[in-house]
């Protein structure tokens, strides 16, 4: 196992200075941001896919320095009902895994983008439960017409370029739980639509993340770094379920943490134990979003924690067994 890190958190940093933070930290492995809402600051995969002599450059920088590409990260909502909103996504989407085929990247981090609840809708409709029966028929119109026929036109792409759609499971999209990502992947029918473990998403939910990796096995191929913190005192009289400003955070229900400021070692040693249970060696890709940190401050604390914590060897045989 390796530690990686999402690039969004250095936006403002151009991908050479990336790189060179990278090298010095020790961090092994880059999911630089490629569309969708992290930005192109460090994947321009439309202007790289023009121009050999750029890409060449581009790849060449990272392998100088030792950097692995874990992924192209293209969070975004390519089912708004926002037509050229959505476009947009799409057309980042689609060329990030043609460079990703191109030049060996095996995954696409992203999400699975949430429609509106009918074909008149405007704004993305999140539906959490069946109850007015309105939510069980928009729900099913959602999947049926736009979410799957989507998907799987996109796993098509993916699998041309041997490449993986790596969806992370995100509240407010129609994915944000196991059940979800294993039913979209059941429905397209490709293995190449996948999972990008993100434990912090699960946490807040009162989703088991340690369960969930036995669950969903060999579909996580990619897996983010990233540990949330549940308040009780706020939970117990306003549920985990929270619009407030992410700046607000003494009067949130819960807020995104540095490894181990939301889960101690215990905790971290049973994720990357599981992971490797169920056959994940890769990379740990850092994201930074702790509110109570900086990017500095909270990348330093994370890699620390980390080597305490990774896999770094292969397992070793039974020797005591006779």
């Amino acid at each position: 196992m390796k530690i990686g890190l999402k690039s969004n958190c250095y936006n403002n940093k151009s991908w050479i200075e990336l790189l060179d933070i990278l090298k010095e930290k020790g961090i092994k492995a880059v999911e630089p941001a490629a569309g969708g809402f992290n930005g192109n600051a460090h994947c321009d995969s439309k202007t790289l896919l023009k121009s050999s002599e750029e890409l060449n450059k581009y790849i060449k920088a990272a392998e100088k320095r030792n950097i692995e590409i874990s992924a192209f990260a293209v969070h975004g909502n390519p089912l708004h009902p926002d037509k050229n909103f959505a476009e947009k996504h799409i057309a980042d989407l689609e060329n990030a895994i043609i460079l990703a085929g191109k030049i060996g990247v095996k995954a696409i981090t992203c999400f699975a983008g949430c429609p509106g609840a009918s074909e008149n809708s405007i704004e993305p409709n999140w539906i959490t439960c069946p109850f007015p029966p309105y939510f069980g028929k928009s729900i099913k119109w959602q999947w049926e017409k736009k979410v799957v026929p989507f998907w799987i036109e996109m796993a098509k792409k993916a699998k041309k370029s041997n490449v993986n759609i790596a969806i992370e499971m995100h509240p407010g999209d129609v994915v944000y739980n196991p059940e979800a990502l294993l039913m979209l992947r059941e429905k397209v029918g490709e293995e190449t639509i996948a999972c990008n473990f993100d434990p912090s998403h699960l946490f807040w939910q009162g989703i088991d993340p340690i369960f969930c990796i036995r669950k969903l096995g060999k579909a996580i191929v990619h897996v983010h770094a990233k540990d949330c913190k549940v308040e009780p005192i706020i939970v117990s009289y306003r549920g985990v379920m929270d619009w407030k400003d992410y700046g607000d955070i003494e009067n949130r229900a819960w807020n995104f943490r540095t490894i181990g400021y939301g889960h101690g070692y215990l905790f971290w040693n049973d994720f990357v134990s599981t992971l490797r249970m169920i056959g994940y060696d890769g990379i740990l890709s850092i994201e930074h979003e702790d509110p109570l940190m900086s990017v500095e401050e909270g990348l330093n604390k994370t890699i620390g924690f980390l080597n305490n914590v990774l896999l770094q060897e292969p397992a070793g045989k039974p020797w005591w067994e006779i």
